[in-house]
């Protein structure tokens, strides 16, 4: 049974009560995050190019999509911290690798979106993400434009290997010490395969 909202309390506290648990959502924002993060290592704009330019407008929407995901994780993080805490099996090297690894992840993705904004405004044309959302005003600056997008690449790449063992880390959890690290950030449905 659900009882009317409370025309009495705050429209936050009546939004609160509306949203999903922070775990939940953090839960399936991810999920989402898991595909995209590895469709964006293994297809480059290079590779989707050729593919024409509605594949190179999907692209460019998915990766906009991806980004607003990382800046809301981000401004999450920012104002609450990290949503998990080591879990009371991890020895204390572990718990350690566990906060970093995690705080990496989050800001590391920060900073890629950060250089993809400053290759929007060092370049010599309006780039628009998605093909609609102007990224930066453009200042044509081509060296600057050329260290940033090496610098891009190598971050997002970077940050790749870091989420292998960030991955490779809670299986090992999962298996070794049978803490359930796997079901703390699936989604419920997916808890009979783990």
């Amino acid at each position: 049974m659900t009882t009317a909202p409370d025309p009495s309390r705050g429209w936050r506290a009546r939004l609160h009560d509306r949203l999903p648990a922070r775990r939940v959502w953090l839960k399936t924002l991810h999920a989402a995050m898991i595909p995209m993060f590895i469709w964006f290592l293994v297809m480059t704009p290079a590779r989707v190019l050729p593919f024409g330019p509605a594949a190179f407008r999907a692209h460019s929407m998915l990766a906009l999509v991806f980004v607003s995901l990382v800046l809301f994780w981000y401004a999450d993080y920012m104002r609450r911290g990290l949503a998990g805490r080591p879990g009371p099996k991890l020895p204390p090297l572990a718990r350690r690798f566990h906060q970093l690894v995690h705080k990496v992840l989050i800001w590391g993705l920060f900073l890629v979106a950060l250089s993809g904004f400053l290759l929007g405004l060092t370049s010599d044309r309006l780039l628009k993400a998605g093909g609609f959302l102007p990224i930066a005003p453009p200042l044509d600056l081509a060296r600057a434009n050329e260290i940033v997008g090496r610098l891009h690449v190598i971050e997002y790449y970077a940050l790749g290997v870091i989420a292998g063992a960030h991955a490779l880390f809670h299986v090992w959890r999962h298996l070794r010490l049978r803490d359930n690290a796997l079901r703390i950030m699936t989604p419920k449905r997916w808890h009979r395969f783990l």
